[in-house]
């Protein structure tokens, strides 16, 4: 098993730091009369070199020596990685069997959904076209105007209806709309 602490320990010395210039900067040579603008680039586009160590920045230039010293031996490393290892797999285990058992009284569900109402089961089961319309909804469209007609033709069937008010636990600031109409009553 090949890690980063143990390719910095064969190379007996730690990497040196070639290019002390910023990549962003590195092809453009621009004679600018107005100051601003470089302030500005800056600003927006600061550069990635660091002078000194940051504990959040992207340059840590000890972190090899910190990592030899935390750690002494390449066999205190490896059974680290190990042991992190066997805990992702509990994990991933633990959320398989909870996906499993979910997944179980689901279909429990379902089978006694068809023993007690088969007519419910099918409407559960049935598979829809979110595109088709029917023909109550094609007739609507015909008489419906601009904003309305893309209003009815964005709606996919069997969710929240995006011309509603979306649910909230406070109450709008203008109130109830108590003149809400849809543009189109489904069945």
């Amino acid at each position: 098993m090949i890690t980063p602490l143990l390719v910095l320990r064969q190379a007996k010395t730690l990497p040196l730091r070639v290019n002390q210039i910023s990549v962003r900067y590195a092809s453009r040579k621009e004679n600018i009369a107005d100051p601003r603008v470089e302030i500005i680039r800056r600003t927006l586009y600061p550069s990635t070199i660091r002078n000194r160590a940051s504990p959040v920045g992207t340059w840590r230039p000890d972190v090899g020596r910190r990592l030899q010293k935390a750690i002494p031996s390449v066999q205190a490393h490896e059974t680290i990685e190990r042991a992190w290892l066997l805990h992702q797999r509990h994990i991933r285990r633990a959320r398989l069997a909870e996906l499993e058992r979910k997944f179980s009284c689901m279909k429990e569900a379902m089978d006694a959904l068809q023993q007690l109402d088969p007519r419910l089961y099918r409407e559960a089961n049935k598979v829809e076209d979110p595109r088709a319309r029917s023909p109550k909804e094609l007739e609507a469209l015909k008489s419906l105007k601009g904003t309305e007609q893309r209003a009815l033709e964005s709606r996919i069937r069997g969710l929240f209806p995006r011309e509603l008010r979306t649910p909230t636990d406070t109450p709008p600031r203008e109130g109830w709309r108590y003149n809400f109409k849809p543009i189109i009553e489904l069945p």
